[in-house]
């Protein structure tokens, strides 16, 4: 090979490479394109589903809304009876709503349960150690998430006398 061929054929060899690169940078650089488009895309879909999901809560509240509302006007009226008829309706629907949502009250009869319950206190009983005897505040999961333990004093087992007085 002489050296005027030998140039031409690297001369080639570079331009084919170039062209290569520009290839594997354009395709690199529609891929960047297309990533930060979705990433977008992504942001705006669940920024709407947030909105969606917030949206038919406080549509559904607005009924609860309306009952207090009434309450507190027969509270201003005192008008006791339907003051408590009034909160009685809140509540109802209240718990109504959060229900169609998922939410459920955490089992607070038979045994402790540390993944469910919190205990605050544990006080001698005729119940079997471990059950839980009072339920100070409910608890609620929605789904199979616990949002709120439930608050309860729990048997430390039967009664001992250790009076010395006795």
């Amino acid at each position: 090979m002489t050296k005027p061929e030998a140039k031409a054929d690297l001369e080639q060899q570079v331009k084919e490479l170039e062209a290569a690169r520009d290839s594997a940078i354009a395709d690199l650089q529609r891929i960047a394109a297309d990533f930060d488009n979705f990433r977008k895309r992504t942001a705006r879909d669940h920024h709407a589903l947030v909105a969606t999901a917030t949206e038919r809560l406080v549509k559904n509240l607005l009924p609860v809304l309306d009952d207090l509302e009434r309450a507190l006007e027969a509270a201003a009226e005192h008008e006791e009876v339907k003051l408590e008829e009034g909160v009685r309706l809140v509540h109802r629907e209240l718990s109504h709503v959060l229900q169609k949502e998922g939410l459920t009250a955490v089992e607070t009869d038979g045994k402790f349960d540390p993944h469910e319950h919190e205990a605050l206190l544990t006080q001698p009983s005729e119940a079997e150690e471990g059950d839980i005897v009072e339920v100070i505040q409910k608890g609620y999961r929605l789904g199979d998430r616990v949002l709120r333990p439930a608050r309860v004093v729990v048997s430390a087992g039967g009664e001992e006398r250790g009076d010395a007085n006795d």
